[in-house]
Formats: C-alpha cells, structure tokens, sequence
C-alpha cells in the first residue's frame, strides 16, 4: 500500500507532547517524504518549541520547502546528513534557501548531500538587498560548527564569514574546492571569522593556499589532505594557535617538507616555513623579493607583540595560566569505560565523560563554590539544563565500566541527592507538584526555570540512567545524580558527566567550560589559604582516611588537574566517543596550559 503523505504520527506525538527535540529515520519516513513531493512535512512547521531537529539518510528529501526558519525560531541544532538536498535543495543562490535567518542555530549539518553552491542565508551570493550584504545582521549569529562535508561545491560564497561570525568549526572535505581560504575570506575584510580554530577540506582538488590563511587569528586545526597542493605559503606559520596541520597526500616540490608532511610534525614544518622553507624559488609560497618578506616579518613582530606583550611578560602570563594534564587511555592502567545501549538513542543519546584528579575542596568555602559554579552552569550554557546537564561523582565510589541506558519509569529505583531510594516515575510525580505549588505561590503564568527540564521527558516511554557494574543507579539525567555518589569535601578524584537530547558538541562545550571552571576554582583554593573544614559526618562517609594519597596533595597544592580520558563505546566494543580528544578544549585552550 502507498505511504499516506498527510499521516505522521511522530509529529502528532511530538505536538502532543511539546517536544524540545525530533529525531525521524530516514529510512521510516522516506516513502512518506517521496510522496509529499520531496519535501519535509508541512505539519513539522507546527512545532514552534523545537530546539534539535534529526532528519538523516533519507535520499528522498530534496528540498526544505519554505518557512522553516520562521516557523522554528528556537531551532539551535540542525542535522540533515546524508540526504538527497541537490542545486535547490535548500534554495537557489538567490533564495533565502532555508527559509531566513536561523538566529538560536549553533549546529548545522548538511553533509553527504549534492549541494553545488551554499543558498543566500549562507552566504552563497552577495547581493547588495540580501541577508549576507555589508552591514545586515547576520543570518546564524550563533552558528559554532558547520559540517558541509561530502557535497559538490566547487567554492564558498563570499557572505559566509558574515553570515556566521562566531563559527569556530568548519568541515568542507569531500567536496570539490580548487582555492582555500578562497571566497571565505573576502580580501580587504579583515576581521572575519575570528574564532574559527577547525577548518578541514581534505579530499578536494585544492590547488592553492592562499597567504590569507594567516588572517584566522585563531585557527588551530588545519587538514587539506589527499589534495593538489604542490607548495605551503610561508604565510601559514603566522598563525599563532596552529597547533596541528595535516598535508599528507599532496605531492609537494619541497621533498624536505614532504618528509616532515609525511611524519606529521606540526612543529617543524612550521618552524621550517616561519624561516623561508627552501626549494620555493618564486612560487606562491615564498616572497620573491626582500622587501615583502620584511614587510611579513614586521607584522608578524607586531602581531606577537601585541598578543604577548614583552619577553619577560608573556613567561609571566604563561607561569599563571592554569594547568591541566591530560592522561591518555593508552597510559592509564585502569581506565573508565562506558558503553551505551541501542535503547537509549530515542530517549536522550548524547554522553561525554571523563574522569579528572586533583581538586582540593577540603578548605573552607571550596564545595560550596564548586556547587555553585555547577548551578551556574546549569543555568548559562545548559540553557536550564534543556539543552545539557552535567552530574559529577565521587569517583572512588563507582565501580566500573559503566552502562549509559534507558529503563522503563516504573521500574528504574534511583537515589536522588537529598532523598531516599524513589522510582523514576514518581520522583518525576513529585517534581512536577513541587513546581506547580512554587509557580502558584509565586503567581506565575509558567512554570518556572528550575523545573522546565522535566518537560524533556514528557511523554517518554523510558528514562535514561547510569548504572555501574554493581548495578546502582549513579545518574538519572536531566533530574539528578544518586546521594551514593554524592561530592563531598573529602572528594579529591571526580567522575563528571555531561548528556544532552541535541548534540554531541553541547557536550563538550559544556565539558570544556566545566573543567576550565574546576581548574580555576582549584587555583584560588590554593592562592587563598583557607583553613580545611571536614565534619564528622563527611569524613565518616568517605572510605579512605583525609590526606591518605601524598602525591594527591602535593597535585593539589599546586592546582594542577589531572584529566583522565573516557571512552564511550557501543555495546560491541566500537568508540562512539572518546574525551578529551586532541580537538578538544579549544574553546578554553587560551586560559588553559594544556599537558598532552
């Protein structure tokens, strides 16, 4: 029988059930999307709340059709991989494409589609009226990361950097680029793109990089691989955050060059172009006479001084930076694990984990600050934890490997802080009349920001939990964390977590922003000589003795943290997530002294 085009009972559902977040299977819905014309659903507009929209692998998708940025103004996650988008797929160069500005948008994917060349709203033509013209606001303010890998576009608009000024992440590889930076960068604009610190386009046909490449002040992953690069400009090696490049399969001239390609060392290569390089003659890459490559050595003198100040200033900056070391799986005897059930995709399916050594919150007011950074975060970037929430253990009270899963309400028991041992649903039950009765006593016409999380699980028919291997329940994401593992001020080894229903990037962002505010919260408990305050109670709920580690206290009387890496693995072993991973902490590297 043929698919009913008007019948969709996932977005009933979700309309229903005021859903924040929509994943829809390619393969389920693309008989449905075929008859509809190609198109998504006309009653998908209607659901004015959605903040994550998934529509992946469905080659029947064609076009957007119109209204969807009006229609979805609270859109911030947008993933539509894998699909049949073409030319017009998301609007001719002309058209608005995806409808206008998306201004609560940070993650947007369009790959493994056959888009040609980027619709207006991304910048794909200038036009003096359009979205992307001089002075115009920009269409994706808040746009962080861009993944337009595996298309056919043969160069980038003009109006991209405008569009999106606060992109820090852009994936172009797999398409068919012959000039980069090229049309990203505009020349006689300066200023563009000034956090953008990923930008990859291997597997393209890439036959130059430009000398503007040095114009991305914060650019710090560079991959144009298995291209057609035959020279690197010198110009590279003014960017002063690259920390690694990827060349390997371009047939370079400089066979020394090549070599150092070949082996992967970031540092030489750029050593070797910050002094001339050899072997370029008066090829694209070096100056062809003194007084260029003077004028390049002035402004780079300028740039560093201006960054770092004097010699003596920048040893001072560097020696107060905060620490932290990362440690590797491969040099940890006994790393976390966490594997994750197929079940808990279509409840909330985003986890990032690591474990981190070395915090000091013994003395005076130190639990009390962390907690409520924790808050604060919670508050901030978690949106009011719709959009992430974090949970942090004691991480000797945890047993190992961990299973991130989904049970049904009535059957998960968890031990929310502060109470006893309660099932999911009614715990839930209680929350929401303890919200009820604070939005009546306060006269509000909502209920309040504390308590918008538990609309998430609305309508779900399981709830997503962390389990250990001896079977507790340590985490019940977005509600609580379990009182087994409770921080304490005897805690000196944390286990942290972050889940989100959107995307695997609020994750580490939130991540990043977490440890970053431990390692300074760390550093002023160890400025600010506050006296240790352990109660009886706490110290009596710890299994070890206070200061049972030595090395434990010296790393903390000097603030550095140790970051342990987590993998999170699917229930056949294959890495779904492994953090922190060399890409992250970019966001915080410039406050952080980073130990790999």
């Amino acid at each position: 029988m043929a698919a009913d085009p008007g019948s969709w009972p996932e977005l009933e559902a979700a309309e229903r059930e005021r859903r924040r977040e929509l994943v829809l299977p390619g393969a389920a819905v693309e008989d449905r999307i075929r008859a509809g014309g190609g198109q998504l659903p006309p009653r998908l507009l209607s659901l004015s709340l959605l903040q994550a929209l998934d529509l992946s692998g469905c080659g029947a998708l064609r076009e957007l059709g119109p209204g969807l940025a009006a229609a979805l103004p609270a859109l911030h996650t947008l993933v539509l991989h894998g699909n049949g988008l073409g030319p017009a797929g998301l609007g001719a160069p002309e058209s608005p494409g995806l409808g206008g500005p998306l201004p609560a948008l940070r993650v947007l994917d369009l790959s493994g589609n056959g888009l040609e060349t980027l619709p207006a709203a991304l910048g794909g033509v200038l036009d003096p009226a359009g979205p992307c013209a001089p002075g115009a606001p920009p269409a994706f303010p808040q746009l962080r990361s861009l993944n337009l890998t595996g298309n056919h576009l043969r160069e980038l608009g003009p109006g991209l950097a405008r569009a999106a000024p606060q992109l820090q992440t852009l994936l172009l590889s797999g398409n068919r680029l012959t000039a980069l930076p090229g049309g990203l960068l505009p020349p006689g604009v300066p200023g563009l793109l000034p956090l953008l610190s990923q930008l990859e386009a291997a597997d393209n046909g890439l036959q130059e990089l430009g000398s503007s490449i040095s114009d991305l002040p914060a650019l710090k992953i560079l991959d144009v691989s298995n291209n057609e690069l035959l020279e690197i400009p010198v110009e590279l090696a003014d960017c002063p955050k690259l920390k690694e490049v990827n060349f390997r399969g371009n047939k370079l001239k400089d066979k020394r060059l090549e070599k150092m390609v070949n082996s992967c060392q970031t540092k030489s290569i750029l050593e070797y172009l910050r002094v001339g390089g050899r072997g370029y003659g008066k090829g694209k890459g070096k100056p062809d006479n003194s007084d260029k490559e003077e004028s390049r050595k002035k402004k780079r003198d300028k740039r560093q001084k201006k960054d770092s100040g004097d010699g003596e200033q920048d040893k001072l900056e560097e020696v107060n930076k905060l620490m932290i070391k990362i440690l590797h799986i491969a040099e940890n005897p006994a790393p976390f694990i966490v594997k994750v059930s197929p079940n808990i995709k279509e409840v909330r399916p985003y986890i990032v984990c690591c474990a981190v050594k070395g915090m000091n919150l013994k003395p005076g007011n130190a639990l009390k600050r962390f907690l409520s950074a924790q808050i604060k975060l919670h508050e901030d970037i978690c949106e009011k934890r719709t959009a992430a929430t974090i949970a942090t253990h004691d991480l000797r009270l945890i047993k190992g490997p961990l299973l991130y899963a989904a049970q049904p309400p009535d059957e998960l028991k968890v031990m929310p802080l502060g109470r006893k041992e309660i099932k999911a649903k009614d715990l839930v039950r209680q929350l929401q009349l303890e919200a009820e009765e604070q939005r009546k006593q306060k006269k509000r016409q909502n209920v309040s920001g504390l308590h918008k999380y538990l609309q998430l699980l609305d309508g779900k028919e399981n709830y997503p939990c962390l389990v250990d291997a001896e079977g507790v329940v340590i985490s019940f994401p977005p509600i609580t964390n379990s009182e087994r593992t409770k921080i304490r001020k005897t805690t000196c080894d944390l286990f942290l977590e972050v889940t989100s229903g959107t995307s695997l990037q609020i994750c580490k962002d939130v991540m990043d922003t977490l440890i970053l505010k431990m390692a300074e919260l760390n550093k002023f408990t160890a400025q600010n000589k506050e006296e240790d305050s352990v109660s009886d109670a706490e110290s009596d709920m710890t299994s070890e003795p206070v200061n049972s580690n030595p090395s434990q206290n010296a790393e903390q009387e000097n603030s550095a943290l140790t970051v342990e890496q987590v993998r999170v693995v699917d229930m056949d072993g294959n890495l779904k997530v492994l953090y922190p991973s060399k890409t992250d902490l970019t966001l915080v590297s410039s406050l952080l002294t980073i130990v790999r």
